[in-house]
């Protein structure tokens, strides 16, 4: 049977990246910033690209189609009927992104094809594609989804003009029901809430969902009462007098700090009890239209599967409790949510509803764990190691494992590299930091000494898949990372002050502590013996130990610098941070016996994120 091929692309905006299938399978799929060393990087992925064709052994005149997750002369319409909505008021924003439509967005179709011409002069222009920006998302979470019918929901800031879709996925078809369009954003209500208190838009969300534990909802009223308008369907309109990302350079403007009688905060400076309850108090007004949203389509399509995608479906804690109230019976998210993942989108909806191809159902989703990205062989990480200067030794596998599991079992930080990078923002057990849960001091350490981050920020637990119930009110799999839990009761431990201050963050609330945020909930991972061996085994060796079948696991990479993609890159991470130990598949390498001229701190290389 012949190959078909197709590669997906999505850029230009953030999270640019490449996917390819072959004959409906995904092959390959990684993010530009990867390769860059440039966060969230929206250029166009050549690098991404090139290795997809270097790792794949192929040339683009191999490929049968090229498709673009969206559609940019829709996105232009938005521009200019956004303006001519709000003018005068905005003339300054149009008069900034007008030129850089004209000379390079607009004419979009080009500028790829002259990029994709620059890697293959004989690449077929006619084989390429655009696809749109919510169907990509569609198609990125339901074709990969075990479910032969399903709803789909997408959530994010902005398409070409959605920013909340509502679909259903049935065999090879999806098909858009419903749309909520742009100013009206759910995704962009809660970026300018993280802008609000500080924190940088489509990076420190996830800070916000960090902090909202911390504080109350006291201000969840004053946002539903004056920024939007909640239908009881879920639906929802907001009052864009409070905001400026439609006319400005900013998310707020001056009568959204006047409703909360503090302006915005400063990055890196103090964060007080105020920006706490703010973010408690929009996390709570999220997850009250998600659920209200849900539990409408649920009445109105009766269907038993949701399928979820866009930037909000990564808000892990709106996510677990969608999962609690059991209104579908089964839920799956894409882990590549974002806008990267429209890449494996838009190629799947080239696939199945452009070329009508059968969909074959497995037990299993087929995202392959999304272990997506490149891989390197034992012999090119020794040449590397070597010619770095690294000092490393290589043991067999069962003796690297145990010797590992005991290293984080006597307190040690691990860099751990294996196997196929991870696609999408999380590791999973391929790029990842290692530690141990027990260890009540390693969050601290962690933040501070390694990541280089604020101490709030929590850490996940990785646990072996079938000790996940003996250890949370969890009952699904969480593979991806992308649901939030409560630990068992049995697991918890008396904490004497219940104020919710940053002062409390070394209080033990459990007998994992490290990974136990302070209202005793953790985001996790289940970890499959089949998805990734060689992360479960290391996991058993350390339960086998300890009696404790969880380790802590966070990215392999500081704050403000994507995730570790070769060995060298993990080498200068362990180098530049207080990791003890690095691990590239077989080789291990101890930072005591390391050359100390090869020491040096690169932070100030990347921004804070």
């Amino acid at each position: 049977m012949k190959k078909i091929r197709i590669i997906g692309i999505s850029a230009y905006f953030h999270d640019s990246a490449v996917a390819l299938i072959e004959n409906g399978e995904i092959i390959y799929a990684s993010q530009e910033e990867r390769f860059s060393r440039i966060k969230h990087d929206s250029d166009f992925p050549n690098k991404a690209l090139k290795n997809l064709l270097e790792t794949c052994k192929l040339d683009l005149i191999d490929v049968d189609y090229v498709v673009f997750f969206e559609k940019p002369f829709l996105k232009f319409e938005r521009l200019i009927e956004t303006y001519l909505d709000f003018a005068p008021k905005g003339l300054k924003q149009f008069l900034f992104s007008m030129p850089i439509w004209l000379k390079e967005k607009l004419f979009m179709k080009r500028e790829i094809i002259a990029n994709l011409k620059k890697i293959s002069p004989k690449f077929n222009e006619k084989t390429f594609f655009f696809s749109e920006h919510h169907l990509s998302h569609a198609a990125s979470a339901f074709f990969p989804s075990p479910f032969k019918k399903a709803l789909i929901f997408t959530a994010d800031g902005v398409g070409e003009w959605a920013t909340t879709s509502v679909a259903v996925g049935e065999k090879n078809t999806i098909k858009i029901k419903k749309e909520i369009n742009y100013p009206n954003s759910l995704g962009l209500l809660y970026s300018a809430f993280t802008y609000y208190i500080g924190f940088k838009v489509n990076s420190g969300e996830y800070k916000l969902m960090g902090l909202a534990p911390y504080g109350k909802p006291i201000y969840s009223d004053l946002i539903e009462e004056k920024l939007i308008d909640i239908k009881e369907d879920g639906s929802f309109r907001l009052d864009q007098s409070y905001f400026d990302y439609s006319t400005g350079f900013k998310m707020t403007n001056e009568k959204f700090s006047k409703l909360f009688k503090k302006e915005v905060r400063k990055p890196e400076t103090k964060i007080q009890k105020f920006h706490m309850n703010i973010a408690a108090s929009i996390q709570k007004v999220t997850e009250k239209i998600i659920l209200k949203i849900l539990k409408s389509l649920k009445q109105e399509f009766n269907l038993d599967n949701l399928c979820l995608a866009g930037g909000v479906a990564l808000n892990c804690v709106a996510n677990g409790l969608i999962q609690r109230e059991k209104i579908f019976k089964n839920i799956w998210i894409q882990p590549a949510a974002g806008d990267a993942g429209g890449s494996i989108g838009s190629a799947l909806a080239v696939w199945y509803m452009h070329l009508k191809k059968k969909r074959v159902l497995t037990k299993n989703d087929k995202m392959n764990g999304s272990f997506l990205g490149p891989s390197y062989n034992l012999n090119s990480i020794k040449g590397e190691l070597e010619k770095i200067g690294a000092h490393f030794k290589i043991l067999e596998k069962r003796k690297m494992l145990r010797t590992v599991a005991k290293m984080i079992s006597q307190g040690k930080a691990i860099g751990w590299f294996q196997g196929k990078m991870e696609f999408g923002p999380r590791a999973l057990g391929s790029r990842s930091i290692l530690a141990d849960p027990r260890n009540k001091f390693m969050q601290k350490q962690l933040n501070l000494k390694i990541k280089f981050r604020e101490s709030f920020r929590p850490f996940a637990p990785s646990i072996l898949e079938e000790q996940s119930k003996n250890w949370f009110n969890l009952d699904c799999k969480s593979p991806y990372m992308l649901v939030v839990s409560d630990l068992k009761k049995n697991k918890l431990v008396t904490v004497k002050s219940n104020l919710n201050t940053l002062s409390t963050i070394n209080q033990i609330r459990s007998v994992v502590p490290s990974i136990t945020h302070i209202d005793n909930s953790a985001r996790i991972q289940t970890v499959s013996k089949n998805s990734n061996p060689i992360f479960y085994e290391l996991i058993n060796e350390f339960y086998k130990l300890t009696k404790t079948p969880i380790l802590i696991n966070t990215s392999f990479n500081i704050r403000g610098e994507p995730i570790v993609c070769s060995p060298q890159e993990a080498f200068k991470c362990f180098m530049g941070t207080n990791l003890d130990f690095l691990v590239i598949e077989n080789c291990i390498l101890d930072k005591s016996h390391q050359n100390k001229n090869l020491l040096r701190s690169y932070k100030k290389e990347f921004n804070l994120d």
